[in-house]
């Protein structure tokens, strides 16, 4: 389909740039519109970046934050929409302390959603993508992400709901990221072990039984976009403050994962068009005329 338009969901900056960002690199090098919309500042996020853990970075982390989203917007080449609600910040704890007056986690569900109703109707996507109902881990800003984006993604077609949040548009097709698979971790292990290297996913593996995998069941769509894997690496190494550039995310070469794993998956949640699965393109079943 030629001219569609795709919005990313996402809770904080950086989590485009882990969390499906070769498919929006495919797409946007393709001509489509993407435009990602990031629902909190990530100001609560903890400094993962060694290098990057200094008492100026500390006092500025906000402002930082929006600067590191800039850079993986334009590497990605998307559109990028901040809707200004406040992290929430990961508890730890047991029990877990409770969450920040205020936060994303805790605001009323009516404020978000329409305040993402608006972007939708005037973005007017074909198709949005999201986490599912366990945020894809459970963060609880992730978990209200996805609660407010399948509302907003009923919402917006509906002409009785916040009408005025512009004209209703009705997107096509929802889908949930389900980046996170356990058969590739493995078989990224495996090719550390046929070269003679530890790797460095054994850690995940041994607490992760194969039979837990329940995401790899819920697939329904593999996009294939490995010569974008290089694009991804850049934007997420763009958000400084939040990967290491020395971690285990860019241990495997890119050309084992271009061979071994070529696609990223995502789940099919809702549809309003006829569809046949399994896909490999998120704009499957849509029509130009849409």
């Amino acid at each position: 389909m030629s001219g569609a338009r795709l919005m990313a969901v996402h809770a904080h900056p950086d989590d485009e740039s882990s969390k499906g960002a070769a498919t929006l690199a495919r797409y946007a090098e393709a001509g489509h519109r993407v435009m990602v919309v990031t629902l909190t500042g990530g100001e609560r996020g903890d400094i993962l970046n060694p290098a990057m853990d200094l008492p100026d970075v500390h006092g500025r982390i906000a402002e930082i934050r929006r600067d590191e989203m800039a850079k993986a917007a334009e590497i990605l080449g998307v559109e990028h929409r901040w809707l200004g609600f406040i992290d929430s910040g990961l508890p730890k704890g047991d029990p877990l302390p409770p969450l920040p007056e205020g936060c994303f986690a805790t605001v009323p569900m009516e404020g978000p959603v329409e305040a993402l109703v608006r972007v939708v109707r005037e973005f007017r996507p074909h198709v949005m993508t999201t986490y599912d109902e366990n945020g894809g881990y459970p963060h609880p800003d992730h978990i209200r992400c996805h609660q407010v984006s399948v509302a907003a993604f009923e919402a917006a077609a509906d002409y009785r709901r916040y009408p005025q949040a512009g004209p209703v548009w009705s997107v096509a097709k929802l889908y949930y990221n389900h980046g996170f698979l356990r058969q590739r971790m493995q078989l990224l292990q495996d090719e550390f072990a046929k070269h003679g290297q530890a790797g460095p996913f054994g850690k995940w593996l041994e607490h992760w039984q194969p039979d837990h995998d329940v995401f790899a069941d819920r697939v329904t769509t593999r996009v294939e976009c490995a010569e974008y894997f290089s694009q991804r690496d850049d934007a997420l190494r763009a958000h400084a403050t939040q990967i290491d550039p020395n971690g285990d995310f860019f241990a495997a070469p890119i050309d084992w994962q271009q061979r071994l794993w070529p696609t990223e998956e995502y789940e099919l949640a809702r549809s309003r068009v006829p569809i046949t699965l399994p896909e490999t393109d998120l704009f499957a079943g849509i029509e130009d005329d849409q």
